[in-house]
């Protein structure tokens, strides 16, 4: 897993690939699912406020005064 290497008193510790490959997978796919979690998120809320105008456009139809309009 780990190699060690002492330079000049000090110890350093270097990541296998493997272990580097796979951190590296790891994030990524969690970046992905956080975006795709959010995306899903923006497309409930747009269709929310999309069913809240229609709903504001019907009662707004539905309660417009007929006698307004005469020939």
């Amino acid at each position: 897993m780990f190699v060690q290497s002492y330079t000049q008193g000090r110890c350093l510790t270097m990541i296998s690939g493997k272990r580097l490959a796979d951190f590296g997978y790891r994030a990524f796919s969690g970046s992905m699912m956080l975006l795709t979690v959010y995306g899903a998120g923006m497309c409930v809320m747009r269709g929310y406020r999309y069913m809240q105008k229609q709903k504001q456009v019907q009662l707004s139809a539905e309660n417009q005064d007929s006698g307004l309009i005469k020939d």
